[in-house]
């Protein structure tokens, strides 16, 4: 009997032992969801109350990789997605409702018929541990373990290697996992490792065969109902979400779209200007430094502005992140500084309410890499800074801090809803939403940077912000509030042109170009030319500080050298160009038409300047301080490229700006509208004596350029001379060959290309191996392939950003 009392006495003590272990061992959290984290096992048990109830689920990147290229950034936002649970049996799965088609009607039955006519997806599954209090437990785990960002795959995609997601050496990660009355943060530390093939993925992890980083995951409240989505206008400037509502009577679009916003209402909506009920509030990124930091606080700043004018005080604010806060938290809109191993994109996401277009989080992303661009590039193009004082560079970061702040209001304006606008730069620089070029001046023959970056918002984003944030008065509908918007747009004269038509390669547009200035593409490309002349000119050895290799001094050329290449972009889109905004049928419909004849011409003659030897070659006294590369200071992606070795290659660099400009003047899409928009302007105008820009015509002013006679006594403009040639004929025959020219393209080419096989045959020398190169491509043109040339250094950005950009 004693015996039994003993081994009962020690059964309670283990007992209570146990239970105290456990007790130290687990720690609760309380908030939108309740949970428990059990240190011993390294696992969360989450508490689920309540069933088919939408949330919103976003997973997104605390830590990095570094890369630009990789696009794996600290701070990135994945998807944000309306998620439910759904019991059955002992199970909980997670299931995602397809938005993309919906029912607007009130009639369930409608509503359920198109739910089940489309897909869902179940994001995972999940066995009950138990039942508490009527709520149910399970394991989270195993769901937060897992690669919800695509980490691995964006690895493979971007061709860095196999990479799969090693389980022993991931844990849940604490540190800011918690929970909120209205949402609740989760951790992960996840570790992928492969077999690194990728430069990028080496250049930045210490081991790349062993990649970590931390993952986020977000458990949301939706916004309440009392939201107002507006409708979407293609020159609203705004961007949207759209679905199929397929309750919408057949009379009207099926299609529904509206602007993504933040929620913002007035305290007094009677007052013409009111404070808000609550303000829309940024915060700046704790770990941005000085100078930057101030910069970043005014140019967010900057939108209050707009805002106003849209009938609300002190709507918008920018203010220091508090020290305990989390920048993953969606409770915070945030302006992140975020460091990569290169220069690369700035961008601003969203995390959006995607039933209503409501903007719950703005997260913008800005790459501290982008300010040390600017740096330089003032740096190349003054005279001497560094002649008397290392110290003299005032003006360099007056230059570099005047675009961060630009930048920050750009991609602050993302993440309030707003896309590109690239025709603001024709109209003097009318939206901060445009990718801004440094603009210069000439001053008593010196390049002036005092007005490089606009200031301020513009007047195109006042109203972008009246449309999206402001209220009609109480004798207006909302829809004739907006259309009053769009009106003030067309009564200034305002253009909006987004991504796609503003590209160079395949946009079309005559007024929108990224990195530009002025309304004159081609006269503006002139000045950029006289400007680089000027800066290479009186490039020397005191544009580096005193004990640096010239090594740095050769990569500080490098946008200097290259500084016409945005503005080559600008004005070869009026080669075949199209004017043309986004019109609706609205009574304010402008033009739609061709760029006018004169206007190509003299865009092509402007091109063929930067063809030109006169300005291709670099002065004497600027190659003589170019040795070969220091120990320590080897070439990078943002520098001069060479077939010489080690030494500075200065006709690759001619080449390579040359190959630039061609590849954008005959790249396929022009070509075909060129012989298209002939073909038509003959059809229209057949008895009229008016010649539009042909192919033939375009192609032999070119070859006249190429192939004229020049003075034989200058062997570098010679060598320069004989390179263009080569390139010249290397893309009429790649237009000849490719299959995305059409029949009237590879005719002009095929023509030029004999014109120029008959003229050489009476030519000696160099001529023959071009002529040789001819009658290769004639006898076997499925063999032609371009021969590549070493890619033009890294510049662009040069600034700004995509969204999501």
């Amino acid at each position: 009997m004693k015996s039994f009392y003993h081994i009962f006495l020690l059964f309670l003590l283990v007992s209570a032992f146990a239970k105290a272990q456990s007790t130290t061992s687990s720690q609760p959290f309380t908030g939108y969801y309740d949970f428990t984290y059990n240190e011993d096992k390294g696992t969360i048990l989450l508490e689920v109350k309540d069933l088919n109830k939408e949330f919103l689920y976003v997973h997104s990147l605390t830590s990095g990789v570094g890369s630009n290229d990789l696009g794996l950034d600290r701070g990135q936002l994945g998807d944000g997605v309306v998620v439910k649970w759904i019991k059955s049996g002992n199970k909980l799965l997670l299931m995602q409702p397809n938005l993309n088609y919906r029912a607007s009607s009130t009639n369930p039955d409608e509503k359920a018929s198109i739910e089940q006519a489309f897909a869902r997806s179940v994001l995972f599954g999940f066995e009950i541990k138990e039942k508490k209090n009527g709520n149910f437990i399970i394991d989270l785990t195993p769901f937060l373990m897992q690669d919800a960002h695509g980490v691995a795959k964006r690895l493979k995609d971007r061709k860095q290697g196999a990479y799969k997601l090693d389980k022993s050496r991931s844990v849940l990660w604490m540190e800011n996992t918690k929970s909120f009355p209205k949402n609740t943060e989760f951790e992960a530390m996840l570790t992928f490792t492969g077999t690194p093939t990728g430069r990028e993925v080496r250049s930045v992890a210490p081991d790349a065969s062993s990649i970590t980083v931390i993952q986020h995951h977000s458990f949301v409240e939706l916004p309440d109902s009392n939201y107002e989505p507006r409708v979407f206008h293609p020159r609203s400037g705004s961007f949207y979400r759209s679905y199929m509502d397929y309750s919408a009577p057949v009379y009207e679009p099926i299609q529904k779209r509206f602007i993504t916003r933040h929620r913002l209402e007035k305290k007094n909506l009677q007052a013409a200007v009111s404070e808000p009920v609550e303000p829309i509030i940024y915060y700046l990124d704790r770990g941005t430094p000085e100078p930057v930091r101030s910069a970043l606080l005014e140019g967010a700043s900057w939108w209050n502005q707009a805002f106003e004018s849209a009938g609300y005080s002190n709507a918008f604010q920018v203010k220091m992140l508090p020290e305990d806060a989390d920048p993953m938290d969606v409770r915070y809109n945030i302006i992140q500084w975020v460091h990569r191993s290169t220069r690369g994109w700035s961008y601003g996401g969203s995390v959006v309410d995607p039933r209503t277009g409501e903007i719950i989080k703005g997260h913008v992303s800005l790459g501290s890499l982008r300010i040390r661009q600017d740096f330089m590039i003032a740096q190349g193009l003054l005279k001497e800074p560094f002649n008397e004082n290392d110290d003299n560079h005032d003006a360099m970061m007056e230059m570099a801090l005047a675009r961060i702040r630009q930048l920050g209001a750009h991609e602050v304006g993302h993440t309030l809803g707003f896309a590109h606008n690239f025709a603001a730069s024709t109209e003097n620089r009318t939206s901060v939403m445009d990718y801004p070029h440094p603009k210069y001046d000439i001053i008593d023959g010196e390049i002036s940077l005092k007005d490089a970056y606009a200031e301020g918002i513009g007047s195109w984003d006042d109203l972008t912000v009246q449309y999206s944030y402001g209220l009609p008065n109480k004798n207006q509908t909302e829809a004739e509030y907006l259309a009053s918007i769009l009106k003030k747009a067309t009564a200034a004269q305002h253009k909006f042109i987004s991504d796609s038509d503003a590209r160079a390669a395949g946009g079309a547009n005559a007024s929108a170009h990224l990195w530009d200035n002025g309304e004159n593409p081609a006269e503006e490309l002139k000045h950029i030319l006289n400007v680089r002349q000027i800066a290479m000119n009186q490039f020397s050895i005191h544009n580096i500080k005193s004990g640096e290799p010239l090594s740095v001094l050769e990569d500080v050329f490098v946008p200097v050298y290259f500084a016409h290449r945005y503005q080559v972009e600008a004005t070869v889109k009026l080669i075949g160009g199209v004017a043309y905004e986004y019109e609706t049928k609205d009574g304010t419909n402008a033009e739609f038409k061709n760029v006018a004849t004169v206007n190509q011409k003299e865009a092509l003659r402007a091109i063929l300047k930067t063809i030109d030897p006169a300005n291709l070659k670099i002065p004497k006294n600027v190659l003589d301080l170019f040795p070969p590369r220091a120990y320590g200071y080897g070439r990078t992606r943002e520098s001069f490229k060479s077939k010489t070795g080690v030494t500075f290659d200065a006709l690759t660099a001619a080449a390579t700006s040359v190959d630039m400009t061609f590849d954008l003047l005959f790249h396929p899409h022009r070509m075909n509208r060129i012989a298209t928009q002939n073909a038509l302007h003959k059809q229209n105008n057949a008895d009229s004596d008016s010649a539009a820009m042909t192919l033939d015509v375009i192609l032999s002013q070119i070859s006249d350029q190429v192939f004229m006679d020049r003075n034989t006594n200058d062997s570098y403009g010679t060598a320069i001379i004989q390179s263009n040639q080569e390139l010249f004929l290397n893309h009429l025959m790649n237009l000849i060959a490719s299959s995305r020219t059409i029949v009237q393209v590879k005719a002009a080419a095929r023509y030029q290309l004999d014109e120029i096989e008959n003229d050489l045959s009476k030519r000696k020398a160099f001529d023959k191996e071009l002529l040789s190169q001819i009658q290769h491509f004639n006898a076997h043109p499925e063999l032609f392939k371009v021969k590549p040339l070493p890619s033009i250094p890294d510049g662009s950005p040069i600034g700004c950003g995509v969204s999501g950009s």
